[in-house]
Formats: C-alpha cells, sequence, structure tokens
C-alpha cells in the first residue's frame, strides 16, 4: 500500500532554506539597523533580528509575495520590536535624565541598576561578509545604505521619547524615506493614521532633541587630525591638548555613570580627574559607532597588557569636539569586534589613522 503524504522531504526543505537564506541575507544589516533604532540596544536587536529570520523561515513556504521579501522581514521585525516594547521604559543616554553634575571629583562610582542604558551601534557589524552557507550572498549595497542612515546617537537617544509605534512610524517614514501606504500596510493601520502618528511624533522629537541629525562636520583630513590629536592626549593624559579640541559649551558622559558634565571649567577638572585615576596606560583603537568617529579604549597598570575599559564616541560641531559619550561597558569592544585584553605596543600607544 503507497502512503501518500504533503510532507516535505528533506531535499526540498534544504532547498527551502537555501533559498531563504540566499534571498533574506541581504537584508539583515539594515533589519539589524532597525531593530537598534526601535529598540536603543544592539543587544536586544541582535535578539531580534535572530527572532525575525526565525520567524521568516518558518514560514517562507507560506510567502506569497504579495509584498517584497523586504517589506515583509520589515513587517516581522517592527512588530516583534512593538512586542518586545510593549513593558520597557525608554534607555536614556545620562545628559537625558537630569541637571549636569557639578561635582568632577567627586564619587563617581554609583550606578543607578533600574536604569538601563542607551547603547551605542558599532558600524564594523554593518560589513558586507558572505552568510557562511552555501548559495548565501553578501549584504546588498543598498542594504548597507540603508542600514548606516539615521544611527547617529543622538536621534537614536530621541526615539527613545517617542512611544513605540510613533517610533516605528517615525523611522519607517523620516528614517527610511516609505510611503505613507506602505507603512499603513506593514502596521494595519489607515494612512490617515500614519499621517497623525508622524506629526505627533515629529512634533515630540523637535521637542526633546531639536537639532538631532544637524551636525556639521569636518571633511576627512581635517576630521583625521582633530581625532589623531584627540586619541595621543587622551593616551598621554595631556589635558591641556584635549581642552583644546573641545568647545566651551562641550558634553562629557559616561554611562553606566549617571552624572553628566557641560562645560571646559567642569571637564578640565574631570579629565585631569579621571585620566590621573584610571590605570597609567591607555591605547586608543580607531572605529565606527553610530555613523560616528569613536575608539575602543584600553587601560591598565600592566606594563604589557591591557584590558578594554569602553567605547568612546565623539560628535563634532565644526573644528572641535562638542560631546563625548564613554560607554564604559567593557564588552561593548568584544562587540564591536576587538579583543578584551590587548598587548601594549612600546613604541606607539595611538593608530595612526580612522578607519574608514
Amino acid at each position: 500500500m503507497t502512503i501518500v503524504t504533503n510532507q516535505p522531504t528533506a531535499g526540498s526543505e534544504m532547498r527551502v532554506e537555501d533559498d531563504f537564506v540566499r534571498l533574506a541575507d541581504p537584508f539583515r544589516p539594515e533589519i539589524l539597523a532597525h531593530c537598534y533604532r526601535m529598540l536603543g540596544s544592539i543587544h536586544d536587536a541582535e535578539d531580534l533580528v535572530q527572532e525575525t529570520y526565525l520567524r521568516a523561515w518558518r514560514s517562507y513556504e507560506g510567502f506569497e509575495g504579495r509584498a517584497s521579501l523586504r517589506t515583509w522581514l520589515y513587517r516581522i521585525a517592527t512588530n516583534a520590536c512593538l512586542t518586545a516594547l510593549e513593558h520597557r521604559a525608554r534607555r536614556p543616554l545620562p545628559a537625558g535624565i537630569g541637571a549636569p553634575h557639578t561635582d568632577p571629583e567627586g564619587d563617581l562610582s554609583a550606578i543607578p541598576p533600574e536604569i538601563t542604558w542607551l547603547q551605542p551601534f558599532p558600524d564594523a557589524l554593518l560589513a558586507t561578509e558572505p552568510a557562511g552557507v552555501a548559495g548565501a550572498v553578501g549584504a546588498d549595497p543598498a542594504s548597507v545604505v540603508a542600514a548606516r542612515s539615521g544611527l547617529r546617537l543622538a536621534l537614536v537617544a530621541a526615539l527613545q521619547y517617542l512611544p513605540p509605534r510613533q517610533r516605528a512610524v517615525l523611522i519607517l517614514r523620516d528614517v527610511l524615506g516609505w510611503r505613507a501606504a506602505e507603512v499603513a500596510a506593514l502596521l494595519d493601520l489607515t494612512a490617515t493614521a500614519v499621517n497623525s502618528l508622524l506629526k505627533r511624533a515629529r512634533t515630540r522629537l523637535a521637542a526633546v532633541a531639536p537639532d538631532a541629525e544637524q551636525v556639521a562636520e569636518p571633511t576627512q583630513a581635517p576630521q583625521r587630525e582633530i581625532l589623531d590629536r584627540w586619541a595621543k592626549a587622551f593616551v598621554e593624559a595631556d589635558v591641556d591638548t584635549l581642552m583644546q579640541l573641545l568647545t566651551e559649551d562641550a558634553v562629557y558622559e559616561m554611562p553606566p555613570q549617571p552624572m553628566w558634565f557641560r562645560g571646559a571649567p567642569l571637564l578640565r577638572r574631570l579629565l585631569a580627574f579621571r585620566l590621573g585615576m584610571h590605570g597609567k596606560h591607555r591605547k586608543m583603537i580607531p572605529m565606527i559607532a553610530n555613523g560616528q568617529p569613536a575608539f575602543a579604549v584600553y587601560s591598565g597598570d600592566d606594563d604589557r597588557l591591557l584590558a578594554a575599559e569602553s567605547v568612546q564616541v565623539l560628535t563634532l560641531r565644526g573644528d572641535r569636539i562638542a560631546r563625548v559619550t564613554t560607554f564604559r561597558t567593557p564588552g561593548l569592544v568584544a562587540v564591536a569586534g576587538f579583543p578584551m585584553e590587548m598587548e601594549m605596543e612600546p613604541e606607539t600607544e595611538v593608530e595612526p589613522e580612522l578607519e574608514a
């Protein structure tokens, strides 16, 4: 007796999986960036991307192509993020939760456990790489461009003030440039509702961060000179040079420590105090985070081995540094692709150039 079954064979399952990986993997960088904008956490974003791709793979045989695969992935990812945000508070930076601190020599060790901080996004995670599966391809360049849009730290921090659905609409409409009808279809809303949510989101964003994306940076060569001088001075604890590179109203913050400081006089005291107490050796490795110049920072008292300390993201305004956000969570250095320990180089402590 012949038994007829509709169950797929192992060979057909493998073909479906290979087909899905080949077609869906090029969108992974922009889906990761989208989840990060929504959640403000690279760790949570990576988890949600895994969940998105698992859901999509399980449903791929039933995918009927009424929308593009990219739109379908965004729909799954956005809904997963909205669910994840239902019971979560926003992720702030220190400058977003209170007045600036005025005692840079005071105890800076208090870390409030109830606050979950915004995290940086290392641009290395958007690198075009093969997926490691037969038939897979690297990220499409257009997908990487979409992923890099709207990642600046100030904008992502400002997005956290928006209710989740407003956040999703603003990201899809203003950051990614989707049409109202496309967003409405993705979120099961009317175009009128989408436009209403967008209007409220823009109003709120203008109130909490009116200049979130209006940053005029120097061109490549002057920027490299500024960053090289900053890194060298930081390694050498040269506070005078550091102060020459900062604007008069510069902000310095160090999550997970909640205190933050503004203005040259306080920053001079802060830098002199902190650089004098955190290891006699330092090393700065250039990187890019949130589309901004950044450094992986290592420090220690050992003459041979340095330990990962922080990821330092800089916001430039003209030919000066207007904000230093030092994420003092060593594990973020590993997320950026660097080792947790590094041997000291006796000849030089500063890499010569910021990576492209």
